[in-house]
């Protein structure tokens, strides 16, 4: 199967599911758009490593996991997102120690985090960007205004929620409370968010 890079567009908000963002992901040699749900802590840690000025006075998660891998010499090579089940999304880090490499299993949300604080690519596989890629109706003139931005505008932030909503609009009640409590079983949280709010608006 090939691999897609993809880098960082920016991070939404999102209005239905309290404390939860959407990371945009954008093709790179392309423009699909791949929005993953993250957590608070999660999408404060990606936006801290966007933002180069920002210096929090003590070292995040993220943050200390980079500093025990540069004190051990291990480095992380590349992040993939290599498979999507339920509108979940699962990452490996692949990385490196004395030329030995090693394939390491770490949630999207932490998998990005770490990636950008060792400068290391994202690649998806190109049957998950066709299931789950959108292409947003976004000016293409404002989208290059806007490029400096971690914060995407209303707009898209309206079109990315929709999209994700979609995940669980064609599952009957009895399926959602099964995923439910699938998705706690797993310490899935993120997903199990998603899905109380599908059942609260039903």
């Amino acid at each position: 199967m090939s691999l897609v890079k993809l880098n960082i567009k920016g991070i939404s908000y999102s209005q239905t599911q309290n404390g939860a963002y959407a990371l945009i992901l954008n093709e790179v040699d392309g423009d699909r758009k791949l929005p993953i749900v993250i957590g608070a802590f999660e999408a404060q840690s990606i936006a801290i490593a966007l933002e180069k000025e920002i210096r929090p006075p003590r070292p995040l998660t993220h943050d200390l996991f980079k500093n025990f891998a540069d004190r051990f010499d291990i480095v992380v090579k590349q992040v993939i997102i290599h498979k999507l089940v339920d509108g979940v999304f699962y990452s490996s880090l692949i990385c490196e120690r004395d030329k030995i490499e090693e394939i390491i299993d770490a949630r999207t949300s932490d998998a990005i985090a770490l990636a950008l604080r060792f400068k290391a690519p994202i690649f998806t596989y190109k049957n998950i960007l066709d299931k789950a890629g959108i292409y947003l109706k976004v000016n293409p003139k404002k989208e290059n205004e806007d490029q400096d931005s971690i914060l995407v505008d209303d707009m898209v932030a309206e079109e990315i929620e929709a999209s994700i909503q979609e995940n669980y609009t064609d599952k009957s009640l009895q399926e959602l409370h099964t995923l439910l409590d699938e998705a706690v079983n797993n310490e899935d949280y993120e997903k199990a968010a998603k899905i109380r709010d599908e059942i609260s608006k039903r």
